[in-house]
């Protein structure tokens, strides 16, 4: 799917002449468009909302040079094996 998305985005021109700043802003306005699908209830928006989200931050690795896959593999081996607790709907992680 990474390589659906990236093959979307040169097509559109996006890897050439987008920039980073430009991909956190458009990440930005799609983490925008999740909160207002969670305040309406809405599980369709929320939906298109988390995987626009996905294809920004795809983008966003490979101009930074990144795999997300490797991104995300890199991150799970950070957390998986912390501890912590849930403090008011929220994981807060313990400080070792």
């Amino acid at each position: 799917m990474e390589d659906l998305v990236l093959g979307w985005a040169e097509d559109r021109g996006i890897l050439e002449q987008g920039t980073i700043e430009g991909q956190l802003k458009k990440l930005q306005e799609e983490l925008d468009e999740l909160k207002e699908a969670f305040e309406k209830d809405d599980r369709t928006e929320y939906a298109d909302a988390v995987g626009d989200m996905a294809v920004v931050l795809i983008i966003l690795a490979d101009m930074y040079g990144l795999s997300f896959k490797d991104c995300l593999a890199s991150a799970y081996g950070v957390i998986a094996t912390r501890k912590g607790r849930m403090i008011d709907g929220v994981f807060v992680k313990d400080v070792d």
